[in-house]
């Protein structure tokens, strides 16, 4: 194996990296320090800063208008994507704390796009059943619990349109995807990339982006 890329991402090569994308803007960038004010602790469930604008140019690049959400915290990955979404374009989002998505609430009001977002304070599998079982889903976004995902993987397919994306975060799920035997979510990540990587009716790169992001794409 050649390992063509040895580059180390430092804190001055990320901020580099964060200053050549494009910024967050105010909204964006309040919300993000309300979650780790407001739950430092589990602030780091909330998708990396340069998640959002990767996420915004996927919804543009795909022409997406209808957009799942499968774990949406406090809304930060919710609000990047609704802003690109044009305005008939709809975003569900799965959830099942109000306390968490009340902040996602407040953003999206003040970004003017609280009308682009259904969302759904219900277990996520309930939500993605009830949908309509024809494709028409432009494009998922994947990010809650670990353990399910294999699951809302075989929810979310068949409903998606040719050439419909999936993008799951935390596929790298901290390095212990490396471990044979890992339990919990660990298991349930490693077990997740292993389905997604056989499952023909889609094509699916791993990439080492933040805590590892996956684009399934459907043939």
């Amino acid at each position: 194996m050649t390992k063509g890329n040895s580059t180390k991402i430092t804190d001055e090569l990320y901020r580099y990296m964060l200053d050549h994308n494009p910024p967050l803007d105010p909204v964006q960038r309040g919300l993000v320090a309300t979650t780790y004010e407001k739950f430092p602790d589990v602030a780091g469930m909330q998708s990396a800063e340069e998640q959002g604008p990767l996420l915004a140019f996927l919804v543009r690049l795909t022409g997406a208008r209808h957009i799942v959400e499968v774990g949406t915290f406090t809304g930060f990955s919710t609000l990047s994507m609704a802003q690109a979404l044009p305005p008939d374009g709809v975003i569900i989002a799965c959830d099942v704390s109000e306390e968490w998505t009340a902040y996602g609430r407040e953003a999206w009001k003040a970004a003017g796009v609280a009308d682009r977002i259904d969302l759904r304070i219900a277990p996520a599998l309930d939500t993605l059943r009830a949908m309509p079982p024809e494709p028409h889903i432009d494009m998922a976004y994947v990010d809650a619990d670990k353990e399910s995902q294999i699951a809302y993987w075989e929810e979310l397919v068949p409903r998606l349109r040719p050439g419909g994306l999936i993008v799951t975060d935390n596929t790298l799920f901290h390095g212990s995807v490396l471990d044979e035997s890992a339990t919990g979510s660990a298991a349930g990540v490693r077990a997740y990339n292993e389905h997604v990587a056989a499952d023909t009716r889609m094509e699916s790169v791993l990439l080492a982006i933040s805590d590892g992001l996956t684009l399934s794409r459907k043939r």
